[in-house]
């Protein structure tokens, strides 16, 4: 470590080129809020995250023992120049690793941990039970695990009605729905006819002992088939092993690799509260103990807001672990999470609720003169959450940290003492520091779009408001925290669902289906990712690699080496590399160390064979297309009318910054949603469609928002409708109809609190809402 280091109050970059960037120097104080904005696909992430946060960790890991840094994941070193005055630094990224379904709000908090203490060291016990260690209370041991359900605290069952949905076919004509298709699957007949059995008779004829027998037996028979002869070819008689549905179903259900055959599989089961333990996951003996007169399942249920106010201890030794509990509590209430129980389960978190849980943590984790390097921290925050998590930040900046934060909202800019402008606009476009010092500097900046929305406090144009050309009607809901809730939503119009975090927002639109009349056709587009490996891209989710490979099939080279549309493709054998078979990169497995990624010695990352590669079209070969940007693409393919416009509609909603053979690895989720937006935009329209968007402005800059709210309102103005729920307020108060749940989250949320124009319910008196929505109308953001 340079002494420079040490003392040098400035955190000081030289000569960054991760992504976009372009040889970028800039210095940032040291135990500040500095935050660093710019709009998508600008290269703030790649500085904040590509570069500091993965040259901090890169030091780490040299000082960590060999055999230690095996089981640690590792980022690749930066292409920086130089990096001085860089403290150790912890990054909180909106990036999820696949949580799995033991994984909860307890686990991810540690409160699990201190709860199960609690009940181990002052739970009331059965007279004569001894006394059970803290293990003996979480499901994700084998001493507490309930037996039944291995404390998954779900059973999954199935039933001859899901596996015979049609009885008045026969087993020849596909009666029994959950077995295999193909080959497999006439097997299985065939070996019934070999058994004895009638499969051309109805299957609701069938005597049902027999019935019973073919679908649930855990029988293994085997039985020589003799093959009905097919003219063309000779089949021999074979042993055949039978397995009945439920068999089968379970097998793969539990065993599959394949992610299409276990959703094939759960299609035939029921999951139900497990018998034995009533979907608590725990053993009896742990049921029995109780704090305060309430298992620890029935704590673990409760919002964690109410569990600190019922944590009444009786004994000096049960008040160190309440005040404990109390005490980790607080920070996850503090930032709008009161209304989260320690049960639920993370997959059905979003990813602003995982992070802002993360943040709570890291507040009670005592660190000091550490770099905090923060991913939109206001992703999924209400206006009125946004307020407590400045109180935090400014809390972990107080305990003697620097918090780096890359973000949005005004707000949260606004707070910043120091800022870091990158653009001017994404991809090739920006890369380039703009401003690197206090907000107010940035005001002189002409080329900055983040200083046009910063200090242009213009009202927002005044929008006639459509009227409504029918409505459609969900529920009574009750479901989470709705309980008897009506949603009454105006067709051929912009509504906006509003509320703070846990009001019952997703819940809510979630109610709206196909089914519901009045939406004809219904889209819904998520943030889930488009693809979970490298190999699934921005271009093959779209549809436009199709095009592009017909495009090089059909070049001069391509037909005298006779090579077709397959052979540009880089996920078949054929045309791809295969020493890293189509993936552009090879795991490098060292003793000792993690694996590691590295370019493919033989196609440096191309992907493709070198005979592949020869063909060109207008210069470039199918690798260097797949690396052009959406909006580069857009000019090289200008006159490909099918390419075009799938391009078209990638730039309509602001993705111009991507690359076309971008992994669906490096996407965040509001990229993905807008990729899915696009594909959709690019189809005919089919009479009334129904659009639902859950967040749509997540992690995009209020340029960027102004883009895509354009393609959202000419969808509406096309005759279609577009509900989102939205925490941006200039989109709300852009909206024709807005509808407020709340007041609060959790058990104070899940009631409509107002609905009308936003004009009308900036006006409500009980909703949290309406003074943000006041202030948006008036022209701030």
């Amino acid at each position: 470590m340079h002494d420079r280091d040490l003392h040098d109050p400035y955190v000081r970059v030289r000569g960054a080129r991760e992504h976009n960037l372009r040889g970028v120097d800039v210095d940032i104080p040291r135990d500040v809020l500095a935050v660093f904005t710019g709009v998508s696909g600008s290269g703030k992430s790649s500085l904040a995250f590509g570069t500091i946060y993965a040259e901090a960790q890169r030091r780490y890991f040299e000082s960590v023992a060999p055999y230690a840094r095996r089981l640690i994941h590792q980022v690749g070193a930066p292409k920086v120049g130089e990096i001085t005055g860089l403290p150790p630094a912890v990054s909180l990224q909106q990036r999820r690793a696949a949580p799995t379904s033991r994984s909860s709000v307890g686990t991810v908090t540690n409160l699990s941990n201190s709860l199960r203490m609690l009940f181990s060291r002052a739970g009331t016990y059965p007279p004569g039970a001894e006394r059970l260690d803290s293990d003996a209370f979480s499901p994700n041991t084998a001493v507490g695990a309930c037996p039944r359900c291995h404390g998954l605290g779900r059973v999954h069952r199935t039933s001859e009605e899901l596996l015979v949905p049609d009885p008045s076919l026969s087993i020849r004509d596909g009666a029994i729905a959950a077995w295999p298709g193909a080959w497999q699957g006439k097997n299985l007949r065939d070996i019934l006819d070999a058994l004895g059995h009638d499969v051309d008779r109805p299957w609701r004829e069938l005597p049902a002992d027999e019935r019973q027998w073919i679908l649930f037996t855990e029988e293994q028979p085997v039985v020589t088939v003799h093959p009905v002869r097919d003219a063309d070819r000779i089949q021999r008689p074979y042993q055949g092993t039978y397995m009945s549905a439920h068999r089968y179903v379970m097998k793969t259900f539990s065993d599959s690799r394949s992610a299409t055959l276990r959703a094939r599989a759960e299609r035939f089961l029921k999951s139900a509260p497990c018998p034995a333990c009533g979907g608590s996951r725990l053993r009896p003996e742990a049921l029995a103990v109780t704090f305060g007169g309430r298992t620890i399942a029935e704590l673990a249920a409760l919002p964690l807001v109410d569990l600190a106010a019922g944590l009444d201890a009786s004994s000096a030794a049960a008040r160190v672990l309440t005040d404990d509990l109390r005490a980790r509590i607080a920070p996850v209430v503090e930032l709008g999470l009161g209304y989260l129980s320690l049960d639920r389960p993370t997959p059905t978190l979003s990813a602003g609720e995982l992070q802002r849980l993360r943040l709570a943590t890291q507040l009670r984790s005592g660190l000091f003169g550490v770099v905090y390097v923060l991913d939109e921290p206001s992703a999924g925050l209400h206006p009125a959450d946004t307020e407590a998590l400045l109180t935090v930040l400014a809390r972990l900046k107080a305990s003697g940290n620097s918090v780096f934060v890359v973000e949005h909202h005004l707000d949260v800019v606004r707070a910043a003492d120091w800022l870091v402008d990158v653009g001017p606009d994404a991809g090739e476009h920006g890369g380039r520091v703009l401003h690197s010092g206090p907000v107010a500097g940035l005001a002189g900046v002409e080329e900055s779009a983040t200083a046009r929305y910063l200090f242009g406090r213009s009202p927002a144009p005044a929008r006639e408001v459509r009227e409504a050309t029918g409505w459609l009607t969900t529920g009574p809901i009750t479901r989470h925290n709705l309980r008897g809730v009506t949603g009454e939503f105006p067709l051929g119009v912009f509504t906006a669902v509003t509320g703070v975090s846990g009001s019952g927002k997703s819940t809510l639109i979630g109610e709206i289906t196909e089914d519901s009349a009045g939406v004809g056709r219904l889209v819904s587009v998520d943030q889930k990712p488009i693809g979970r490996t490298p190999r699934s891209n921005l271009a093959t989710y779209t549809g436009l690699f199709d095009v592009v490979r017909k495009v090089f099939a059909a070049t001069e080279g391509a037909r005298e080496r006779g090579f077709g549309v397959g052979r540009f493709s880089f996920n078949v054998a054929g045309g791809r590399c295969e020493t890293c078979q189509g993936e552009g990169f090879v795991s490098v497995e060292l003793l000792f160390l993690p694996s590691t990624y590295a370019p493919c010695p033989d196609c440096g990352g191309a992907r493709y064979n070198p005979e592949t590669l020869e063909v060109r079209y207008r210069g470039r070969n199918i690798a260097q297309v797949l690396d052009l940007t959406v909006e580069s693409a857009a000019e090289f393919f200008a006159d490909t009318p099918a390419v075009a416009r799938s391009l078209g509609t990638l730039l309509d909603v602001g993705l111009g910054y991507l690359r076309l053979g971008q992994p669906a690895t490096e996407l965040s989720g509001g990229e993905a949603q807008r990729i899915k937006l696009a594909s959709e935009l690019q189809r005919g329209r089919r009479g009334h469609t129904l659009y639902l968007l859950d967040e749509p402005t997540t992690g995009l800059h209020p340029a960027d928002v102004d883009v895509l709210m354009r393609q959202l309102h000419g969808l509406v103005d096309a005759g279609h409708t577009v509900v989102v729920v939205e925490h941006d307020m200039s989109v709300v108060a852009g909206a024709d109809w807005v509808i407020d749940l709340g007041p609060g989250g959790g058990d104070e949320g899940g009631r409509i609190v107002a609905a009308g124009p936003p004009a009308e319910v900036a006006r409500s008196a009980d909703s949290r809402t309406a003074p943000y929505l006041v202030r948006a109308l008036s022209g701030g953001r």
